[in-house]
């Protein structure tokens, strides 16, 4: 039940010592700690590249940068391979060829190049295209180049004048969009018909691209999808011959629809492209073939309509077509697939209880092993799993107390850090503490969460209560840039969060208990799980706390606003749902809001049942209101609303409004005002 961890241990990994004045984590320090992403590994395992994302404290600009270790010296330490002052490099990979291709803008658009790790030397620029390059994948022959873009259907090239305007028909700045056009806008930007993120296939030649061909042909969609889809929708098969790619199908019932289909194209006929999951109309994605060309292994939801469904592994024979279950008897949701050298089993990851673990799928019998080590580097949030040819596996990793590095485990279960990038900083911070707590939920169902907390000798630290978002989510063992609970606890806060019921991790049963419940079970863990934090953890003064949410964590905090009027001294709602019905006929993506509430506004049983606007007369905590002006998915108004009830109802109340953020706040300089706000409001009622 209890995990208690320093931050010391955690995130440095080995010796370094506290600083003799050590000081607290600051709101600049998260926005400005380096960032690790996109890993990748050479075909000899050898060299492994990764992306680093710096930010200056001064202006808070970000730029991005290559790096590369050598696993085979002796205390090898990264250095720059494609870091160039003034512009990006990213999305690294590795060619059969032994090239490292990458994405960089040095040329004024996002472009691919290459360069030889073992030579050294400049890079050369791969394409050159009308159109950006968002992602690419290299043929394991090393003979052609898949890239994407968002570029109009009429466009046969990458990129091109479209005389398709979409929605700008003119003579005025107005957008029309005629009946059936789907999205009208999506996630943070307006839709324009008629462009999308397509998929095209080019020849290589003396490391020159040439000849780019659209994949996509006769299909209207989106591959990767969007908002968030990227080169996990897509792949090579072994042989370089057929493409693998997802699509999400763009017509008038895509705001409605989760189904993303998986086809198949013979690169060199002039075949169309196939459809293999034409009779799943839920999600399928993350096309993953073989080693030896004979298996594609991919994930699938089975309800239609439902984004938070289970994930499964799918296996199909490449030659018969046959597909069978390989994780169904599994009660866990897949996050990514990769496959093991010798094609006998999977490595994914998925949510378990608080942490993001990796696993082993045996292939002919779909038994399912955690996969274990003997150190805590390998708890917490495990992504970008690589299979590596001595049996190691290349990850990334990091916790609740440490931001994102790179690590090895080899065959045997030994773990090694390859990357300590912010090693320096975080050993000035003051350490911190993190327990898990366990108690009987709603239903007596065994609920978890998770407490943080400065090491203090103050007998009593006000609690920053935190809710998660989604709702079908988790606060667990991770780190976030966002809602970073180490960078509450160092203000001086016992941090506490609940994985309520609706939450990720425990089963399906449990994810789905939410559905038409938003008010119910949920309000209720939160109230036993604040109480059993207090119990477990005298130092916790639950009786001077504050909540604080976003997403479905701020339609908490409208909800406990009416519902639990003692509870808390203050309140901070981040883009959370005012008015149920308002945000059924706002949101963009309708699936989501219609699963979880029984339908369109019209059809629902009891509509107005968990509608936080129906209780504002019994509001009285004082709350700080925050929401972004590009924020489609819980629009602006509903923030403004709450704040228009909170003042004229005379309540203790402050906006804070984003022109240039969408539902996250993710630039430097508004992450430091977000923080500051937050914490000074928190601070007039918490720390008088």
């Amino acid at each position: 039940m209890r995990n208690h961890l320093l931050s010391s241990a955690i995130a440095l990994a080995a010796a370094l010592s506290t600083p003799a004045f050590a000081r607290p984590m600051t709101e600049v320090d998260l926005a400005t700690l380096k960032r690790v992403a996109a890993p990748t590994a050479s075909p000899d395992g050898r060299w492994v590249v990764f992306q680093m994302t710096t930010t200056a404290p001064e202006t808070y600009k970000r730029t991005t940068g290559l790096w590369i270790i050598d696993r085979k010296a002796k205390d090898a330490a990264p250095v720059a391979i494609a870091d160039t002052a003034g512009h990006n490099e990213s999305s690294p990979a590795f060619g059969p060829d032994g090239f490292l291709y990458f994405l960089s803008d040095a040329s004024g658009k996002s472009q691919l190049w290459r360069v030889d790790p073992k030579a050294g030397g400049a890079a050369m620029q791969v394409t050159e295209t009308r159109a950006d390059l968002s992602g690419f994948k290299i043929s394991p022959d090393a003979k052609k180049l898949l890239a994407w873009g968002d570029i109009a259907r009429e466009c046969t090239d990458f990129g091109c004048d479209a005389k398709d305007k979409g929605a700008l028909v003119g003579p005025g700045s107005g957008r029309l969009y005629k009946d059936g056009t789907g999205f009208v806008r999506h996630w943070d930007q307006w839709e324009t018909p008629g462009t999308y993120s397509r998929p095209f296939v080019f020849d290589l030649d003396g490391g020159k691209a040439r000849t780019a061909r659209p994949v996509d042909a006769g299909l209207i969609g989106d591959s990767p999808s969007k908002p968030f889809g990227g080169g996990e929708e897509l792949a090579w098969s072994a042989d370089s011959r057929t493409l693998f790619f997802t699509l999400r199908k763009a017509d008038r019932d895509e705001p409605t629809s989760t189904n993303l289909d998986i086809y198949s194209w013979l690169v060199d006929s002039r075949m169309m492209p196939v459809n293999l999951t034409q009779d799943n109309q839920a999600t399928d994605t993350l096309p993953t073939p073989s080693p030896d060309g004979k298996w594609l292994a991919y994930a699938a939801m089975a309800r239609p309509g439902y984004e938070a469904d289970r994930q499964i592994v799918m296996l199909r024979n490449l030659e018969s077509g046959e597909t069978r279950k390989l994780t169904d008897a599994w009660d866990r949701s897949v996050a990514s697939i990769a496959w093991a050298p010798d094609g006998k089993s999977l490595y994914v990851t998925a949510q378990d209880t608080l942490e993001h673990p990796v696993f082993r799928v045996d292939t002919a019998t779909g038994k399912v092993e955690k996969l274990k080590a003997t150190t805590e580097a390998f708890e917490g949030n495990i992504g970008d799993v690589t299979a590596l040819p001595d049996g190691a596996l290349l990850y990334s990793r990091n916790s609740a107390l440490a931001p994102t590095d790179l690590f090895t485990r080899d065959a045997k279960g030994k773990v090694k850090q390859i990357t300590a990038v912010n090693a320096a900083t975080l050993a000035e911070f003051d350490p911190v503490e993190m327990d898990r707590v366990q108690f009987a939920g709603a239903g007596g169902d065994k609920v978890w969460g998770i407490i943080l907390k400065p090491v203090s000798p103050v007998q009593k630290l006000p609690v920053a209560f935190i809710v998660h978002g989604g709702p079908q989510g988790s606060f667990g063992n991770s780190w976030s840039t966002r809602w970073n609970p180490r960078l509450f606890a160092q203000q001086g806060y016992g941090v506490v969060s609940v994985d309520f019921h609706g939450s990720t991790g425990y089963g399906q049963a449990f994810t789905d208990s939410i559905n038409k419940d938003w008010g119910g079970k949920p309000l209720e863990d939160l109230k036993l799980g604040l109480a059993a934090a207090g119990k477990q953890d005298a130092q916790l003064d639950i009786a001077n706390a504050c909540a604080l949410g976003a997403s479905y964590g701020g339609y908490m905090m409208n909800w406990i606003a009416g519902q639990w009027t003692d509870g808390f001294k203050c309140l901070v709602q981040h883009d959370g749902v005012f008015d149920l019905r308002a945000m059924a006929f706002e949101t963009e993506e309708l699936w989501f809001d219609e699963w979880d509430h029984g339908g369109p506004w019209w059809e629902r049983t009891d509509p107005e049942k968990w509608n936080p606007v129906n209780h504002v007369t019994k509001w009285k905590t004082p709350m700080l209101v925050i929401t972004s002006e590009k924020d489609f998915r819980i629009p602006y108004s509903q923030g403004l609303a709450a704040f228009t009830a909170l003042q004229r109802r005379k309540i203790p109340s402050e906006l804070l409004v984003f022109p240039d953020e969408n539902h996250w706040v993710l630039k430097g300089a508004n992450s430091v005002q977000w923080h500051q706000t937050v914490f000074n409001w928190m601070g007039s009622y918490l720390k008088k």
